[in-house]
């Protein structure tokens, strides 16, 4: 058994997560990225994407959507971010049809005739939908 930690996390709304784990992957600015016991104290900005970890003791994952936010590492991990929804939580349908309307925003607004700023908005809310989606039917790396 893997060495565990204190992992917590976050969200404006709630405590999403409390508890130990062995191993944490999370999307930030740069790329995937793994945490374990012992790792070198870091604080990295998150970008939208899958959170993975591995409780103590357990030999599955657990999967959730998180968007933005931060993660520092030290003896304990601790990841804020602006949104958290585990894999069961999503409902699918409603994440498509996010998804669709956000891209066709987007289609309709390429000409310039939105602010930069709605743009990239628009973008991450795209982003989001997708990577709810994505959770929503599994996640997009293989379980091990």
């Amino acid at each position: 058994m893997a060495k565990s930690f204190p992992f917590e996390i976050v969200t404006p709304e709630r405590l999403f997560y409390f508890g130990d784990v062995e191993l944490v992957i999370v999307r930030t600015t740069t790329g995937e990225e793994g945490f374990m016991a012992g790792h070198s104290w870091a604080c990295k900005l998150l970008g939208t994407g899958e959170l993975w970890f591995r409780e103590a003791g357990s030999k599955e994952y657990r999967l959730a959507a998180i968007s933005e936010g931060f993660i520092d590492v030290r003896e304990e991990v601790l990841i804020y971010t602006d949104s958290a929804e585990w894999q069961g939580e999503i409902d699918l349908e409603r994440a498509k049809e996010a998804g669709r309307r956000e891209l066709e925003w987007l289609e309709h607004h390429k000409t310039g005739n939105a602010s930069a700023e709605e743009v990239e908005a628009h973008k991450l809310k795209a982003k989001r939908a997708d990577i709810r989606q994505k959770v929503a039917a599994g996640g997009t790396r293989q379980r091990h």
